[in-house]
């Protein structure tokens, strides 16, 4: 199998320059299809719990599903700190579809940093490039406890082709998506622990339904739970251990994207907040509402959520560009990146209860253009996303072997 050691520091040389150059206007765009796309379908979407399937096909015909696909392949090259703020800018209009964005970047980078060796995954970037797929991922397992480290269902091998089904307790937008990434053991006599990540397309699996999605929040990802039965080619089979996909690409950038999104619905909250307060004061001109001062205060938290997203988002970049692994795979660069989820996923909902009190009963009511109901469903979600006491109890373990400067 290659490893993940030779692969990461290729895979942020690809970034051309004129993109780079060029993002502060890919980001105008991106703010520009927030407003007139995901933000008016926004309530809808959640309301009825709905796939956004008109924000999706706007990102498609923005090319930005290939956004972290290297330039070689016709992507744009951009780099975990510029997806980030594309996550945040998305976040600002619609939870729902920045979150499923932001989860379809994760796969993609799972396929970008551990898989350009494989013919058959450097032809699908190609595709995925051209139509624009939208990919999804089948991680967690009925019977696992939520341990992504560990699978019961197991990949079977006959000759150049496989077989596997497993039992997916949550598929964001799985119903929806192209292409699913599934772990499962490597072979029906591996241990729990020897996992292998798997590309399953449309068509090359049966997902039959196990649950509904009827939540508080983050409705119209649609996560329900199947049992996906799947065959193909070996082609398929990313060639580096899960073990290693989880701790080089899909543990940090999964909590750096999703730092970013959240850090985008906090943003909203605070500018929904500030635009009451403009309000406020023009009642009584000269004179500053006492709200504002609430307003700096929550504006402050603000400031630090996003600091830490994007302080740990240059640092991951740098040690991509450096072609660090052991740096990404120690105890203290994965003790930032839980602290990171953590921090964020508690601050988010700091800052929209702020938001909710400054804007009093117009920010309570359903029907009111200054309406937090949703920001503040959404920012519940954010701690259960991967539990925070699961994260805690880890972050114990590993500090009771780290040392401070290592």
């Amino acid at each position: 199998m290659t490893t993940a050691v030779t692969e990461l520091p290729a895979t942020e040389t690809t970034a051309a320059a004129p993109v780079a150059l060029n993002f502060d206007e890919l980001l105008t765009r991106v703010h520009a299809i927030g407003r007139e796309v995901l933000a008016v379908h926004a309530n809808d979407v959640d309301r009825l719990a709905r796939f956004p399937a008109e924000s999706i096909e706007a990102m498609k015909e923005a090319q930005l599903l290939s956004a972290y696909v290297p330039t070689e392949y016709g992507g744009m090259g951009l780099n975990i700190v510029e997806i980030s703020r594309i996550c945040e800018a998305l976040g600002n209009y619609c939870g729902s579809s920045a979150m499923i964005y932001a989860m379809h970047c994760i796969q993609v980078a799972c396929v970008v940093h551990h898989a350009q060796h494989s013919s058959y995954f450097r032809r699908y970037l190609k595709q995925l490039v051209e139509e624009q797929r939208l990919m999804a991922s089948a991680t967690t397992e009925i019977g696992t406890g939520g341990d992504l480290r560990s699978s019961i269902c197991a990949i079977e091998v006959n000759g150049d082709c496989f077989t596997v089904t497993k039992k997916a307790p949550v598929i964001s937008y799985g119903e929806y998506s192209d292409d699913l990434l599934l772990t499962c053991r490597s072979g029906p006599n591996s241990p729990a622990s020897e996992q292998v990540h798997v590309m399953v397309r449309r068509g090359e699996y049966i997902a039959e339904p196990l649950s509904t999605w009827d939540t508080m929040g983050f409705r119209g990802t649609c996560s329900s739970g199947f049992t996906v039965s799947a065959h193909g080619s070996t082609d398929q089979i990313l060639p580096t251990p899960f073990n290693d996909i989880l701790s080089l690409t899909m543990h940090p950038y999964s909590h750096i994207v999703w730092g970013a999104l959240w850090t985008g619905i906090a943003a909203d909250a605070v500018n929904q907040a500030r635009a009451f307060v403009r309000a406020e004061a023009r009642k009584t001109p000269g004179e500053t509402p006492i709200s504002a001062i609430r307003l700096a205060e929550v504006d402050l938290v603000l400031q630090e959520m996003r600091h830490n997203v994007y302080g740990l988002a240059r640092e991951y970049n740098e040690l991509l560009k450096g072609g660090c692994p052991g740096q990404i795979h120690g105890f203290g660069f994965s003790i930032r990146t839980n602290n990171l989820k953590l921090s964020c996923s508690q601050r988010i909902v700091e800052i929209v209860g702020q938001a909710l009190l400054i804007c009093g009963i117009s920010g309570y009511r359903n029907d009111s253009k200054f309406s937090l109901s949703r920001h503040l469903r959404d920012a519940y979600g954010a701690a259960l996303m991967v539990n925070n006491d699961r994260i805690t109890k880890l972050n114990a373990t590993m500090l009771l072997a780290h040392r401070e400067g290592n």
